[in-house]
């Protein structure tokens, strides 16, 4: 899983999307139509058992995933209001609709982001 991932397309990743700052954040959410972003910590245990539901997210629906280390990305994460990790939004059409805080299990999350997929 490299940080280049993502291509720039709007085909939606089938991994995990590294956000590299906020103009790479904003181009992510911008040019897909469901993101899924999960704030996390590489020292966050809850993060750690987060990452392989993200990544089978990432295969699984039409959601893009985007991750973003809030150790990395400090004032993006901050631009949102996260004080805990992880934390999970989801984006649809460029906008957040959903917040959620903590490790959510995989069906939670697949039914948040679907709710905004099969539309």
């Amino acid at each position: 899983m490299s940080s280049d991932a993502y291509s720039g397309t709007d085909q939606t990743a089938d991994e995990p999307v590294y956000i590299q700052g906020q103009s790479h954040f904003e181009e992510v959410v911008s040019e897909n139509d469901v993101v899924l972003v999960d704030f996390f910590a590489t020292w966050c245990g809850p993060c750690q058992m987060l990452e392989p539901v993200m990544e089978q997210l990432a295969t699984e629906t039409d959601a893009t995933v985007a991750k973003v280390d809030v150790d990395d990305n400090q004032p993006l994460a901050g631009s949102f209001g996260v004080r805990g990790v992880p934390t999970i939004m989801v984006f649809a059409d460029g906008e957040q609709v959903e917040q959620q805080v903590g490790a959510l299990p995989a069906d939670r999350l697949r039914s948040l982001v679907e709710g905004y997929t099969n539309e």
